[in-house]
């Protein structure tokens, strides 16, 4: 069984469902009920933190129960002593990091990047100033599309900003209650081997490569912002 890095419970239960003799309905029950998930260590918003995207020798006759306890100790298994030292050092929890790593999964496909992009959020989470007493908030985009539900969303308006949610990273700083997908392996390690930099900004490239351009000042990113504006107005994305 490969469990796939996909962005609702629902989902994967659909995916879990197709190898196993698992009804999907029961298994999206099961994570979606406070009980079941406080039983594994987590509750509804982290519970997604417990599957590690990996394949796995499993039985296709498993229990939902026989599963969820599989899955839990593959999570401990991944979670050994250097990746629990590097969050120690990090000042995050493991669920905090598969957080930030969902975050970052969402923002780039491109594995060689996600370090960059890890070290801009973090340099956000931890900065304290007059501005901001509690941190800088991450304000990142996919956390709006996942408030609302709109995965298919190409860009991201100021009337979408308002939504009340504690997924709403630019009204709350810190992070989100728990991931907004299951992240990739590349997602997680890029988080506990982030690049240490003083970039606090990023705006995708106007080449559409899927990379970024990064800036240290507001001003230099609102820069950044016009040219990739111009280009998504010039091919026409809404």
């Amino acid at each position: 069984l490969t469990i796939p890095s996909v962005r609702t419970m629902s989902k994967l239960a659909d995916e879990v469902s197709k190898r196993l003799m698992i009804d999907s309905t029961e298994l999206y029950k099961a994570l979606t009920d406070e009980a079941t998930c406080r039983k594994y260590g987590y509750d509804t918003a982290t519970i997604a933190c417990m599957f590690i995207p990996n394949t796995y020798d499993i039985y296709w006759n498993i229990s939902i129960n026989k599963f969820l306890e599989r899955m839990q100790k593959e999570s401990k298994k991944f979670w050994n002593i250097e990746r629990m030292q590097k969050a120690k050092q990090l000042n995050l929890t493991p669920n905090q990091v598969i957080t930030l790593a969902s975050i970052i999964d969402e923002e780039t496909a491109n594995n060689a990047e996600k370090p960059m992009i890890a070290g801009m959020y973090y340099n956000r989470l931890m900065l304290r100033n007059a501005e901001y007493p509690q941190g800088m908030p991450l304000q990142a985009d996919p956390t709006i599309k996942f408030a609302w539900k709109r995965f298919e969303l190409k860009r991201i308006y100021n009337n979408l900003l308002h939504i009340q949610s504690p997924y709403n990273t630019y009204k709350h700083p810190g992070l989100p209650p728990g991931p907004i997908r299951i992240p990739s392996v590349a997602g997680i390690d890029a988080v506990l081997n982030r690049v240490h930099h003083d970039y606090l900004y990023m705006c995708a490239k106007e080449d559409f490569s899927g990379t970024h351009n990064f800036a240290r000042t507001y001003d230099e990113h609102m820069k950044n912002a016009e040219k990739y504006s111009k280009a998504l107005n010039k091919k026409g994305i809404k």
